[in-house]
């Protein structure tokens, strides 16, 4: 018990905000190495070709990969980290605007398996163009600007993804980033990890395979699309999602109420893995 009490206090205590940066500076880097070769009309020929031709190629993709995942699963934890210490100690605008940085992060991430244009990719944008759809009354509006993946391919996912998010992002972070800063030499650790995973293993690209009856999405995506074996797209992909978003940006600063809130975070969560581990046993 105490060697796990001390395990939960060392990763309560870890500069997570330090880690989200570094790793995001490197995602930064390698993606805009690979986007001055990378062709939105040919997505998945475009990126075996930078794995095949371009010097290195697949190393910068793999580091642009695992530096992303690391990027995000960095920002939950720093976040985690700041409710469980209880040091949030700015206006609820503040507060907003960082918060609006999880989903900005997570549609990063999202928009990058897209962009792979494989198998996998490919049905989570088709999911995505379903679930904005739903959305009653601004769903066409929202699906022509976010994706269009049907009269578009994914010109503006591109888009988004190497600038309008990127920016979005920008914006509400850039306060806090005023007031903090990380250096890479803190977190060489982190460097040295991603560096290798980037030379030792292989981004995942999947093509299509003719007969296969369930394609599995993004490893964050998975229990959506298993809520979506169930309930009804709009219900499943924007309700439930958006409950812990809403739930985070109106946070009470302390008291009973404040537990009830994080309790409603720790059971969604736990809710959310259940699904997805569902998920996982069709594959």
């Amino acid at each position: 018990m105490r060697i796990c009490y001390r395990f939960l206090a060392l990763v309560r205590d870890h500069r997570w905000g330090g880690t989200t940066l570094i790793s995001l500076y490197i995602s930064i880097v390698s993606g805009i190495v690979l986007a001055l070769h990378y062709d939105h009309t040919e997505a998945f020929y475009s990126l075996t070709t930078i794995e095949l031709i371009v010097p290195y190629g697949a190393f910068w993709r793999s580091l642009h990969y695992f530096s992303s995942q690391f990027f995000f699963l960095a920002m939950l934890a720093h976040l985690a980290a700041v409710l469980w210490k209880q040091s949030a100690d700015m206006n609820r605008s503040s507060w907003v605007r960082l918060c609006l940085s999880v989903p900005c992060g997570l549609l990063l991430l999202f928009t990058g398996y897209v962009l792979r244009g494989d198998a996998t990719g490919e049905a989570a944008g088709m999911i995505a163009e379903h679930i904005c759809l739903s959305i009653p009354l601004l769903g066409s509006i929202l699906n022509d600007l976010l994706f269009d993946l049907s009269a578009s391919g994914v010109r503006k996912v591109y888009a988004h993804h190497v600038i309008g998010l990127v920016v979005l992002g920008g914006i509400t972070v850039w306060p806090h980033l005023r007031r903090y800063r990380a250096a890479a030499h803190n977190h060489l650790p982190l460097v040295l990890i991603t560096l290798i995973l980037g030379t030792v293993l292989h981004a995942p690209i999947e093509p299509s395979r003719f007969g296969l009856l369930f394609i599995a999405g993004p490893w964050f995506f998975l229990g959506l699309q298993e809520l979506l074996r169930f309930l009804p797209a709009f219900v499943a992909g924007v309700l439930i999602p958006f409950a812990p978003l809403l739930a985070l940006c109106t946070l009470p600063q302390q008291g009973r109420v404040k537990h009830l809130f994080l309790v409603f975070l720790a059971l969604w969560l736990c809710a959310y893995a259940w699904f997805s581990w569902l998920c996982l046993q069709r594959i």
